[in-house]
C-alpha cells in the first residue's frame, strides 16, 4: 500500500474514532469523497480490504488502524 493511502486511512480512522468512539465501524469507502476522484487509489484500498485481507464490509476503525500500523 502506498504511503499516501496509508496516511489517509490512519487519519480517517483517528477522526472517526474521536467523533464516534471505540465501536465505530467503517468500510473502505470511508477514505474517499462521494465522487470517484481518484480511481487508482480507490482500487488500491479495495484490493487491500477485499482481496488481500478478505475483510467484511464494515470493520472497526481501531482494527483497521492496528492492521495498517502493523504493516499488514
Amino acid at each position: 500500500m502506498r504511503t499516501e493511502l496509508r496516511h489517509k486511512m490512519l487519519a480517517v480512522c483517528d477522526k472517526k474514532y474521536r467523533v464516534k468512539g471505540d465501536g465505530v465501524g467503517l468500510s473502505f469507502y470511508a477514505f474517499f469523497a462521494n465522487r470517484n476522484d481518484d480511481p487508482e487509489l480507490l482500487m488500491e484500498a479495495a484490493t487491500w480490504w477485499i482481496q488481500t485481507h478478505k475483510l467484511d464490509h464494515f470493520v472497526k476503525a481501531r482494527i483497521i488502524k492496528k492492521m495498517i500500523q502493523d504493516g499488514l
